[in-house]
């Protein structure tokens, strides 16, 4: 064996020729380059990841604080400045809402958790404000007979204090021309109900003390506030902003939304188009579908609302009394695809 030889077998190439020798040498150096440049590519993604969450947190907190300084604000001040600061706080939460959820996708759990609980109060804080410095006469209830309801008769004027108070738990309706900004049904029991797009049309709505009814909202509200809803199924439009359900049990919901926050719920399904992630706390027996009731103007309501038809988050759930991570809350579930319901009809 040649000299040549012998280093080639010492190198581990014995019988291979020059020029497959630094084939190799090459594609091992490519293989190198190329491994590289992945990792470089990572750490910039990741700076690029950490740039984007600071700039996030300190846009998020500047909004944040001139929301609360302009709530802070209504206090002792005249009707007329009141009115035009809670317009300009509740744009700017909106708009806070917004970024929220463009920002979904490279913000952290935690992140998007203390987020959405600060979005919460601030919600909450503009509902107090609100209440507080512009006080609204309290609900007026009248009697409703089934007939009514069937004709759709328009919303008369309050009954009465003897004839409200003479009906024990009947048919109720929040009355439109009491509070302008939100309508609804309250304390009602085994009826068909529903609003048009023209009643509920960017206004809150309340439905409460609710049971074995049947809920039909033809429209976008600006928000929709469910309490004490036992055995009942609401179907509701597009939700411009929130959904808020508390002491909800074994009912069927669905609605698209912003932002959904569920307390004290048990038993309840709910399909659901929301564009931030579910949010749940105190809760058990809730399962979750994809949205996909339909009706006349429903794309003409997607639009009005100004939610995103491609991003819908229905299977992202946060509980807020799970924290154990990598396993599954048990509080909740995805409904199997052959138990969902295929039919709204009444």
């Amino acid at each position: 064996m040649d000299a040549a030889a012998e280093v080639r077998q010492e190198n581990g190439f014995a019988g291979e020729s020059g020029a497959t020798m630094q084939e190799r040498l090459q594609k091992r150096h490519q293989a190198r380059t190329e491994d590289a440049e992945r990792r470089k590519e990572a750490k910039e993604s990741q700076s690029v990841a950490e740039e984007k969450g600071e700039y996030f947190s300190s846009t998020f907190n500047r909004e944040r604080l001139c929301i609360e300084e302009l709530l802070s604000g209504c206090s002792g001040a005249d009707r007329v400045t009141v009115t035009q600061r809670l317009e300009e706080a509740t744009a700017k939460t909106v708009q806070l809402q917004k970024f929220l959820n463009d920002s979904v996708l490279f913000l952290t759990q935690y992140e998007l958790r203390q987020a959405q609980a600060a979005l919460q109060k601030l919600q909450t804080s503009l509902a107090e404000t609100r209440e507080e410095a512009l006080p609204k006469k309290k609900f007026a209830f009248r009697a409703r007979t089934k007939a009514a309801d069937k004709a759709s008769a328009p919303v008369s004027d309050p009954a009465p204090p003897d004839v409200a108070s003479a009906t024990p738990t009947g048919a109720a309706e929040v009355d439109g021309a009491a509070a302008s900004e939100q309508c609804g049904f309250s304390y009602m029991d085994n009826e068909f109900l529903t609003k048009t797009s023209e009643e509920i049309q960017k206004r809150d709505m309340l439905l409460t003390h609710l049971s074995n009814c049947k809920v039909r909202l033809l429209g976008s509200p600006s928000t929709l506030h469910l309490k004490h809803i036992d055995s009942c199924e609401i179907l509701c439009g597009p939700v411009s902003s929130s959904v808020f359900v508390d002491h909800c049990r074994n009912s069927v919901l669905s609605f698209p939304c912003q932002q959904l926050r569920t307390h004290n719920t048990t038993d309840t399904q709910v399909y659901l188009h929301v564009t931030s992630r579910a949010i749940i706390e105190d809760c058990h027996g809730v399962s979750f579908a994809p949205f996909f009731w339909s009706y006349p103007t429903l794309e003409e309501d997607f639009s009005v609302s100004g939610l995103d038809r491609d991003r819908n988050n229905w299977s992202q759930v946060d509980d807020f009394n799970w924290l154990a991570a990598g396993t599954p809350s048990p509080n909740w579930s995805v409904i199997p695809e052959a138990d969902r319901k295929t039919n709204w009809d009444p």
